[in-house]
């Protein structure tokens, strides 16, 4: 007896289908699993086996080949347990259904229970964009599924009721994403909490409305970190694309929590600064998204950044200008986005406190120099932002006056995020610092005494042309704040200052 199902495979943040046949035939009982299996779909044999037997039901005592459609690409991990079984039990004569429409993905455990995988959603989405009507997966991956318009998603916990299902039709019923979706979000950390800093604070406020990176400088205890943090409590909330492209790489990952449908917050990654090139980037021998692809749509945070590897730090240079991270293995190359916003933070010097107006810094000659080296030219020019956090003086942590809430700043970064959807409509860019170069001079018209000043700043701080075009793009998102469609002289003179920092440190 031949048989064929269906099921999805991964290639990065893409799925494909697979096609999953299986012949019974004369011979010495033997089961053979083909088409590039790797060990962990080599092992299905065993769990299949074991599952069919202790769920009730007879293996097959004929000789079992299977082949996984097509051959010609590695097929990795245990999620083929499911369609390998239905395959199995159909080729058999111990399923009777049409299942042409239909796909299976899942991982077996020996008694028959279905365990959850990663990367649903990428599976799901093919499987619909391949016309298929029914996705029968996990029960704990039913909700991820479920997100898939179009797709009748059917949580699956045991064989024996997936085998009811078939037998009597009315056993399982599609998911539905509506309760996994609904509820309060988790409370973010609030800027009213933060006391002073009103530069760095509106630093961050630029950073948000525009999507741009942003590096902060100062002594230890001013409340880098703690600003920081609350940069998401004044983000745009995610739209539904970018939720979807958002959960489908937290998924691939492995770091969706179980039952999830859709992330809805702005990812905040914040790796230890031992972290290696491969973690920042994404990598291994089954090559998985590394944290800049988890920050994907939102914040990546680099505490103490000097302390990071300078291989590591490196590695962020080219995903920042394009916005995707490309990782080639000989197996083949793999593609994943990675549209952050990079949140810096980092201490002047070793002791902290070189430039500090109350204590003195106790560095040796060069040290600060050497310091300060860590972070290269390249990776510095392309942080747009460069805020310096001075410390907090008693009298602004002492006192009683209400501080701007993240509310009330989120109301105004969100009135700038719609002057440019409206502005870059059908342009395929989706905020200010996306812009490229081609579009610079069509979306940010500049005043002739706005021009001479930017033209007098390019000359004094000698600012590559990489610098320019981030300048102007940071001047255009305050313009943006500030109501206005064409970039005056304050809007450049404020971009200035965000921009001339470095001079201050690594010109020494």
């Amino acid at each position: 007896m031949f048989t064929r199902q269906n099921s999805v495979g991964l290639f990065g943040v893409d799925a494909y289908m697979v096609r999953v046949e299986a012949d019974l035939s004369r011979g010495m009982p033997g089961f053979d699993i083909v088409g590039l299996p790797d060990a962990a779909v080599k092992e299905s044999r065993d769990r299949v086996r074991a599952a069919v037997r202790n769920s009730g039901f007879t293996f097959p005592v004929n000789r079992v080949t299977v082949n996984l459609a097509p051959a010609d690409i590695r097929k990795e991990g245990a999620l083929y347990d499911l369609p390998l079984l239905v395959a199995i039990l159909t080729a058999a004569g111990q399923i009777e259904a049409d299942l042409e429409d239909a796909a299976f993905i899942g991982e077996l455990s020996l008694d028959g229970t279905v365990r959850p995988v990663n990367g649903l959603l990428a599976m799901a989405i093919q499987a619909r964009q391949s016309g298929l009507k029914r996705f029968f997966v996990p029960a704990a991956n039913a909700a991820e599924g479920a997100v898939v318009e179009g797709l009748e998603v059917y949580p699956v916990e045991s064989v024996p009721q997936l085998v009811s299902h078939f037998r009597s039709g009315d056993v399982l019923h599609p998911a539905s994403p509506g309760e996994e979706t609904a509820g309060p979000l988790p409370a973010a950390p609030d800027f009213s909490d933060v006391k002073g800093q009103a530069a760095a604070k509106k630093a961050l406020e630029v950073a948000a409305a525009g999507g741009h990176n942003l590096l902060l400088i100062g002594p230890p205890g001013a409340g880098k970190s703690m600003l920081a943090k609350r940069l998401p409590s004044i983000l745009p909330p995610l739209t539904f694309d970018e939720a979807v492209e958002t959960t489908k790489i937290h998924s691939i990952a492995g770091v969706l929590p179980p039952g999830s449908s859709l992330v809805r917050q702005r990812p905040f990654r914040s790796p230890h600064h031992t972290i290696s090139p491969a973690g920042l980037s994404g990598g291994g021998a089954v090559p998985k998204p590394g944290e800049i692809s988890l920050s994907h749509n939102g914040v990546l945070f680099l505490d103490e950044l000097p302390e990071f590897g300078r291989a590591s730090m490196e590695t962020l240079r080219q995903p920042l200008e394009d916005g995707r991270v490309t990782i080639s293995r000989v197996s083949g190359s793999l593609t994943y986005p990675c549209s952050i916003t990079l949140v810096a933070a980092m201490n002047p010097c070793p002791c902290g406190f070189y430039g500090h107006p109350a204590k003195p810094c106790v560095c040796a000659p060069g040290t600060v120099s050497r310091y300060l080296a860590r972070v290269s030219g390249p990776l510095l020019d392309r942080l747009d932002l460069h805020v310096e956090v001075p410390p907090v003086d008693y009298e602004a942590l002492q006192a009683t006056g209400r501080e701007e809430t993240s509310a009330d700043i989120r109301k105004r970064v969100l009135a700038a995020r719609q002057r440019q959807q409206a502005r870059y409509a059908g342009a395929g860019v989706g905020c200010n610092a996306r812009l490229t170069p081609a579009l610079l001079q069509t979306f940010c018209p500049m005043t002739d005494r706005a021009s001479a000043v930017l033209g007098a700043a390019f000359d004094r701080l000698d600012l590559s042309a990489r610098s320019y075009d981030r300048l102007l793009k940071v001047a255009r998102t305050i313009a943006d704040l500030d109501g206005a469609e064409v970039i005056d002289t304050a809007h450049i003179s404020e971009a200035i200052q965000f921009r001339s920092l470095d001079r201050k440190y690594w010109s020494r």
